[in-house]
């Protein structure tokens, strides 16, 4: 489990390519609707700084998506 802010979570998405939604979902199993779902706060979110406070129970699809966003820069 891991907590950030939803402001910090927004960044992730918007540093990934194109597609990448899709190739996170293909390499986990799961569909880019769901991976999408996790990037619009689809996790427990509260108020707070920086667009609220999100925990995320499942960190597999941030740490796939950080690993995109590098292998990008």
């Amino acid at each position: 489990m891991i907590t950030t802010t939803f402001n910090r979570l927004r960044g992730v998405k918007d540093s990934l390519p194109d597609g990448a939604s899709a190739k996170i979902a293909e390499e986990l199993g799961i569909t880019a609707d769901e991976v999408r779902s996790y990037f619009s706060g689809g996790s427990h979110i509260e108020p707070g700084p920086d667009g609220g406070i999100v925990t995320l129970d499942d960190t597999r699809i941030l740490e796939v998506a950080l690993r995109v966003a590098w292998e990008n820069a």
